[in-house]
Parts: structure tokens; C-alpha cells; sequence
């Protein structure tokens, strides 16, 4: 089995910044797009960010300009840099990747942005 385990939410105040990661752990033979989605209390998992294993990302439009999606190879990790967060930023966050060409999900983790 493989699994995806995420940490680096919590409660934060409004403008203020949080660094979420992923890391991908089990029998890893490929390790290809990985990204980060979110839902927030009573709505729709939302897309957020996707990067390729060669480095090419994409954002949600309201998340551009704000949030920053890398990855470190050698460690199997995904990262969502979240700065200027907002009150509406608020959502259980979940990364998922496709590993061993099959999509996986993380179990999720939760960030609070207070105004």
C-alpha cells in the first residue's frame, strides 16, 4: 500500500501564513502530478493547486497570487505555501497525487484562518 501524510495546519489569524505538506511513503514505483484540494464547512471538495513531476503548476484563480505549490523529489513531498490568508481560506485541506499511475488521497488537514 501507499498513503499520503499531511501535516502543517492549524488556526491562524488573517494575513498571516502556514506552510502545508505531503509526503508520499510506501511502495512508491512512480510518483506523477500531486496536488492540493480543499473543502470548506457545508461546500464542494475545490480544486487548488497541481504540479507535475516536472515542475509545472496550475492555481485556482483564488488562490493565485497567494499560494505557492512546490515539491521535493527526493523526499516524496508536496508543499502548499499559504501567504495573505483570509478568513474564506478556511477548509479542511487534502493532497492527493497520482502514485503508481493510480490517484490517491490524503485524510486531511484542517486550516483556520480567524479575522
Amino acid at each position: 500500500q501507499v498513503q499520503l501524510l499531511e501535516s502543517g495546519g492549524g488556526l491562524l489569524q488573517a494575513g498571516g501564513s502556514l506552510r502545508l505538506s505531503c509526503a508520499a511513503s510506501g511502495n512508491i514505483f512512480s510518483l506523477n502530478d500531486m496536488g492540493w484540494y480543499r473543502q470548506a464547512p457545508g461546500k464542494q471538495r475545490e480544486f487548488v493547486a497541481v504540479i507535475t513531476s516536472g515542475g509545472s503548476t496550475n492555481y485556482a484563480d483564488s488562490v493565485k497570487g497567494r499560494f505557492t505549490i512546490s515539491r521535493d523529489n527526493a523526499k516524496n513531498t508536496v508543499y502548499l505555501q499559504m501567504n495573505s490568508l483570509k478568513p474564506e481560506d478556511t477548509a479542511v485541506y487534502y493532497c492527493n497525487a497520482v502514485i503508481n499511475r493510480l490517484l490517491s488521497w490524503g485524510q486531511g488537514t484542517q486550516v483556520t484562518v480567524s479575522s
